[in-house]
């Protein structure tokens, strides 16, 4: 069996953690350095797809919707939420680790079709926390796949976003009738409260890591 070869390194801002690019044969791995764990997998992207999906079915009768996705990764969120929406929408995507999107113009890209290619697609460089708190009823849709749900696990910082402060800053961002989705790789009935609590209907959706039907069982929140 072919080896998984190092195609890339990225250090993680404010942590110092290392991200590992690993590719074999038409399959590529992200990795924290030191950790014997995956962060994502090109042949499990289902969970992915499905923030995208979800969300963004619920905004199909927006002329031109605005959407952000907090977080790059192998591009799939990003290609699932193109692939939903119509020829007038704009999606931003933030990215905080520059190399990611440098990464997607690469190879990496080929996994999820080259997404970044789309002229309606943009990259924000920077902290999606910080671009949500500077723009208010901005978005159709905020889809956050930043880390591994409301326990980050790249980075403390992530953390904040799953807080009550972090919900009304996303839901401050939120046009009227926008939607909040959340990508976490586990339930937790807290965040669903903690959602409610802000004044948001939820639906926590049990989705698979790998299509179809098949992989771990990943959680989809929708809050609208």
């Amino acid at each position: 069996m072919a080896r998984f070869e190092l195609l890339g390194t990225a250090t993680i801002p404010g942590k110092g953690s290392q991200l590992r690019l690993l590719q074999r044969n038409d399959e590529f791995s992200i990795k924290i350095a030191g950790s014997t764990g995956e962060l994502m997998n090109s042949r499990l992207h289902g969970s992915e797809d499905a923030l995208a999906t979800l969300a963004c079915e619920r905004i199909e009768d927006i002329p031109a919707p605005r959407v952000l996705i907090g977080g790059l990764g192998m591009g799939f969120t990003l290609a699932a939420a193109l692939g939903a929406l119509g020829e007038a929408a704009e999606v931003t995507v933030a990215e905080l680790v520059p190399e990611v999107e440098q990464w997607n113009l690469g190879p990496l890209g080929s996994a999820a079709g080259y997404p970044l290619k789309d002229a309606r697609a943009r990259v924000h460089i920077g902290d999606v926390v910080q671009l949500i708190k500077d723009s208010p009823a901005s978005y159709d849709a905020i889809l956050l796949d930043i880390d591994n749900g409301p326990e980050g696990l790249t980075r403390k910082e992530n953390d904040w976003l799953y807080t009550a402060p972090g919900i009304a800053a996303a839901q401050a961002a939120l046009t009227p009738d926008g939607i909040l989705a959340y990508w976490s790789a586990g339930q937790d009935p807290a965040f669903t409260e903690r959602l409610k609590r802000a004044g948001f209907s939820v639906q926590p959706v049990t989705v698979r890591a790998h299509r179809p039907g098949k992989g771990a069982k990943h959680v989809i929140w929708l809050a609208w």
